[in-house]
């Protein structure tokens, strides 16, 4: 876990909503995923003497404890380096069946961009490949898999997890995507949008650059959820009614 901001920052302000607005949260949450309840897991303490500083979120896929699982994703996603950091994780119960809810939160528009850090060779060509696959899957065929290097990484590995939970395991292992995006963070000098029409410009350039096919069969396990930093502040003016629902996405 990176350092998180007092009182700003997205990792701060989902702390903040999974410890005083759990049930906001979580009901809006289901609203966009259409599950019937939600239980969110407990990250590792630390092990310095450093609270909520080096307090442990979840790396890769290190909550699922199927071996066979773990095998698969060796092969699949590199090992060295930095694995995906998830800012939350849950479990959503439809009926009878449980899905894996991973999350990933923002709170001004520079946050949407990284590019591929890895520098040995065997790491950069199973991520190559693994991205090429969730191209595929995702994407239009026309764009180059080195678009989903850079400036969109995160993004774009973020998807390669969902593609190798879906389609990489036998059986699947049900699992869905949430990006929330924040409303209304007041930091000078950085793009903060006040509301959900401020993001989507950004989203679009995001998903345009990656090819994202909207009609793909992963695209409906992938949601969007725009939540305002204070419902109650009177800045905040919701782009709509129903401020919280899965957008609409668009191919390139």
């Amino acid at each position: 876990m990176g350092k998180i901001g007092y009182g700003y920052g997205s990792e701060w302000h989902l702390l903040r909503h999974l410890g005083y607005h759990r049930e906001d949260l979580s009901r809006k949450t289901l609203n966009v995923t259409g599950g019937n309840s939600i239980e969110w897991l407990d990250f590792g303490f630390s092990e310095e003497n450093a609270p909520l500083r080096d307090d442990k979120e979840f790396l890769g896929l290190e909550f699922i404890e199927d071996e066979r699982v773990q095998e698969r994703w060796k092969l699949f996603w590199a090992q060295t380096g930095n694995a995906q950091n998830w800012d939350a994780v849950g479990k959503i119960h439809y009926g009878d069946r449980d899905e894996w809810l991973l999350v990933e939160a923002k709170a001004h528009v520079g946050e949407l961009k990284s590019k591929c850090g890895a520098t040995d060779p065997e790491s950069k060509k199973t991520i190559y490949l693994a991205l090429e696959k969730t191209r595929q899957a995702f994407g239009n065929q026309s764009v180059p898999v080195e678009n989903w290097l850079a400036p969109y990484y995160q993004y774009a590995n973020r998807l390669a997890v969902l593609h190798f939970l879906m389609k990489g395991c036998a059986p699947p292992v049900n699992a869905r995507l949430l990006f929330i995006y924040f409303c209304g963070e007041n930091r000078k000098n950085l793009v903060c949008p006040k509301d959900e029409q401020g993001w989507l410009p950004s989203i679009q350039e995001m998903k345009d650059r990656l090819g994202y096919d909207k009609s793909c069969e992963l695209a409906e396990r992938v949601h969007e959820l725009f939540l305002p930093v204070n419902p109650a502040a009177l800045e905040y003016v919701p782009a709509q009614q129903n401020i919280v629902r899965q957008t609409s996405l668009t191919t390139s």
